[in-house]
């Protein structure tokens, strides 16, 4: 019987994507613009809570967006609102970008003048986190109706984010939802997360969260 070749394919895709990551975080960097990949599931508020960081940043940092959909231009329409520089990306069935599509986004925005992009992914807890998008900085978004048992089920999710934000605050009445024990899940998957509670919809604890953005774009642009 004649020997045959076994290819390891996840392995290899993940592999290169690492690869074409790191050489595009070396070109943001030499550009001086932080990219920031921000995650959660559909319907956790990752609109409005880019809306209200828009908003509070654009007197201060030039801003664009990629927004990235299966199919429809429907938060692009929201976002463009703000007055920031606007994309909608369609991932044509794919639940989530890579870098090669991440840098076909980014060549398609023009980050020529910019501070800041931020890529609102596609909106799910598990494919995003697997590939790196050549992203600077990820956030996710966890809302209080998800549950605070989500970093035990999504791990990786957890485990690769800089910043968690734990959206709808102003629900929390309305669910059994215990706040010390999500930390104490993220805690498990990522020690090193900053978790910060808002409520986008009513424009809290925003502040906390846009002032570690705004000096994670000023450290990278340094």
């Amino acid at each position: 019987m004649e020997d045959f070749k076994i290819l390891e394919i996840k392995t290899s895709v993940f592999a290169d994507n690492s690869i074409q990551a790191g050489k595009l975080r070396e070109e943001l960097k030499d550009k001086k613009v932080l990219l920031l990949n921000l995650m959660s599931s559909p319907g956790a508020g990752k609109t409005t809570t880019l809306t209200r960081t828009i908003n509070a940043l654009k007197d201060r940092l030039t801003i664009g967006v990629m927004e990235a959909d299966i199919d429809s231009d429907v938060d692009a329409r929201t976002i463009l609102k703000t007055g920031a520089k606007t994309i909608q990306l369609h991932t044509g069935g794919m639940c989530h970008l890579d870098a090669e599509m991440t840098r076909q986004g980014l060549e398609g925005l023009d980050t020529d003048g910019l501070d800041l992009v931020i890529l609102e992914n596609v909106g799910n807890l598990v494919c995003p986190a697997e590939f790196d998008t050549g992203a600077v900085k990820n956030v996710m978004i966890l809302s209080v109706p998800e549950g605070d048992d989500k970093p035990l089920k999504y791990p990786l999710m957890f485990s690769i984010c800089d910043v968690i934000l734990i959206n709808k605050m102003d629900v929390m009445p309305y669910f059994d939802f215990d706040m010390e024990k999500c930390k104490a899940n993220i805690r498990l998957r990522n020690p090193n997360a900053i978790v910060i509670p808002i409520s986008a919809q009513k424009n809290e604890g925003i502040k906390e969260w846009t002032d570690w953005l705004e000096n994670a774009v000023n450290s990278w642009c340094e």
